[in-house]
């Protein structure tokens, strides 16, 4: 079976172009990492034959013998609907712990995103609390990142704020959004501090550059980052008009919201008195 034609490439592929589209990805900013099903790969692929062994620069032993596919470092979304052999990389980690072994993809001798330690620790974080995590992506939306320049980035405020801009929002993010302050990218420093975060929230903000997002699906994981971006653009649209706003979703509101629809909400992150704080595992 050609596997340009697996489900899970076509989903790469449909994603990436739609990211770019967005303008969520300029150049090659941006980066994907999802956890596949070994069988369903295993329809398309010879397992036992490797390509090559990329050392990772870190160990993830929680993730041995897991298969990814992943966007490469250097390559642009707008690419990887076109030639997706070049630009998307199938790997599963080896016994070591340490080594990325090559599956398929990267065919022009490139190999995974340099976020990759940021993710596979993600990744590992949020599998300890929700075993169904499959996706990780990172991306540059422009409303959320102009938003960090003129919003206090307390990760209360900047997540309330997002609930008040959509009334979906506490429904579909509940969890709320964690912010780590500005970090050099590409290091296992700001994987660290991303996984972290990763075991309170499916959203996580990398000040002034862009946000982490984890999910069950492309889809899921998508959505949320696609309705924090819509919440940031009308926050940024309001503002813009230099006026106060006279109207907002009230807390009481986003309580009646999140009972009716049945979601666990941070209660923390509201302002009601006598509220007890839950937070979200």
């Amino acid at each position: 079976m050609d596997i340009l034609n697996a489900k899970f490439v076509k989903e790469m592929c449909d994603t990436t172009a739609n990211m770019y589209r967005l303008g969520w990805d300029e150049r090659n900013g941006g980066n994907i990492s999802y956890l596949l099903d070994e069988e369903e790969v295993a329809k398309y692929l010879d397992l036992s034959k490797i390509s090559r062994n990329i050392d990772m620069g870190f160990k993830a032993d929680p993730l041995i013998g897991k298969i990814f596919i992943v966007t490469g470092t250097g390559k642009y979304f707008k690419n990887v609907e076109k030639e997706p052999e070049n630009n998307l990389g199938i790997i599963r980690i080896g016994k070591d712990g340490h080594t990325a072994e090559l599956l398929w993809g990267f065919e022009d001798g490139s190999k995974f995103t340099s976020e990759l330690p940021a993710h596979l620790m993600s990744h590992m974080a949020r599998l300890s609390v929700d075993p169904e995590n499959r996706v990780i992506i990172h991306s540059h939306p422009t409303n959320t990142l102009a938003m960090n320049y003129i919003h206090e980035l307390d990760e209360k405020k900047f997540t309330h704020t997002l609930w008040e801009m959509c009334t979906e929002c506490i429904v579909v993010f509940p969890d709320g959004v964690g912010v780590l302050p500005w970090m050099l990218c590409g290091t296992n420093e700001i994987g660290e501090a991303t996984a972290k975060k990763m075991k309170e929230f499916r959203l996580v903000v990398w000040a002034l550059h862009g946000i982490y997002g984890a999910g069950k699906s492309l889809d899921e994981t998508f959505g949320l980052i696609e309705t924090v971006e819509k919440a940031a653009q009308i926050y940024m649209l309001t503002e813009a008009t230099g006026k106060e706003r006279i109207n907002t979703i009230k807390d009481e509101d986003m309580v009646k919201l999140a009972q009716y629809f049945g979601v666990d909400y941070r209660r923390d992150f509201l302002n009601l008195p006598g509220q007890s704080i839950k937070r979200i595992s």
